[in-house]
């Protein structure tokens, strides 16, 4: 065996080039499944094939972003929100997507506090954009997709 092969070592990606390249499949996902840059601002309802209805709400757009939660037709009785859900925002030059918040109103400094330490938010960041790509490989497997997305009325407050 050569001795200089045995030593050849692949460098393993950073935690960072992987939470950038969740954001990456992430925004392939959601554009394959959902097609959100295509959606005006408004709700839009799912039903698929496992019959929980999906609610897409597309919240805000702007020339290179758009603002979006997903969540199930599910509501928390504590709080009133949509239960779960995740607020994304979409980079549509950069072609990413990076999951803000998990739940309403839960914002990093609702989670971890205004002084965290950045290990702790990176590490919450990963955890939340992992677990959006898990949610939608199994929403795309539950037979949701943008051809089954229809307009729904929002219901005034």
């Amino acid at each position: 065996m050569n001795p200089s092969a045995a030593r050849i070592v692949v460098p393993r990606p950073s935690r960072f080039g992987y939470l950038m390249g969740l954001y990456g499949a992430n925004y392939w996902q959601l554009t394959r499944l959902f097609g959100p840059r295509a959606l005006a601002v408004g709700r839009y309802r799912s039903i698929g094939s496992s019959g929980l209805p999906v609610v897409l709400d597309v919240l805000e757009r702007a020339p290179f972003t758009t603002e979006l939660r997903l969540s199930y037709d599910l509501v928390d009785e504590l709080t009133g929100q949509p239960d779960p859900s995740a607020h994304v925002r979409l980079y549509s030059d950069a072609r990413l997507a990076e999951v803000t918040a998990c739940y309403f109103g839960s914002r990093l400094e609702d989670v971890l506090g205004r002084s965290a330490p950045a290990a702790t938010v990176f590490r919450h960041r990963l955890q939340m954009n992992a677990f959006f790509a898990k949610w939608l490989d199994y929403l795309e497997q539950c037979g949701h997709s943008r051809f089954g997305l229809a307009p729904q009325a929002v219901a005034a407050a």
